[in-house]
């Protein structure tokens, strides 16, 4: 089961932030849509039923975190949408998000440095 694109958002402010509450989640939501509390507690509980999330009481309070690591939810998520949307090709991909994006020179040399570790980790 894949998570929900309000469920992708949660997960990114998880992994993010490290765990947190409810409230805590509803602030930091990348897309800033004015949502109700209740809304995001109830998706946080979906969640937990569904195996994307795990609770923690402290008190009274619950503090959420993502129960799988990033990677394995976004592997399968995005080798979909590459085989569907760029005929499987990642580097397609890469060259759309290339030039949709405005990528400045810190930027650029990471992704530089993450390709060269790439490389190196592949040939050892």
């Amino acid at each position: 089961m894949k998570p929900s694109e309000l469920e992708m958002q949660i997960l990114g402010v998880l992994w993010t932030r490290g765990p947190s509450t409810a409230r805590e989640v509803l602030d930091s939501m990348p897309d800033q849509k004015r949502r109700a509390y209740t809304s995001i507690l109830s998706v946080l509980q979906a969640m937990d039923r569904k195996g994307f999330v795990k609770r923690h009481r402290e008190g009274l309070t619950d503090h959420w975190r993502p129960s799988q690591r990033k990677e394995t939810i976004l592997r399968p998520y995005l080798g979909d949408l590459i085989k569907k949307v760029f005929a499987g090709k990642p580097s397609a991909a890469f060259l759309h998000l290339l030039e949709s994006n405005t990528i400045d020179e810190p930027e650029m040399r990471e992704i530089e440095k993450m390709i060269e570790e790439h490389k190196r980790r592949k040939n050892s």
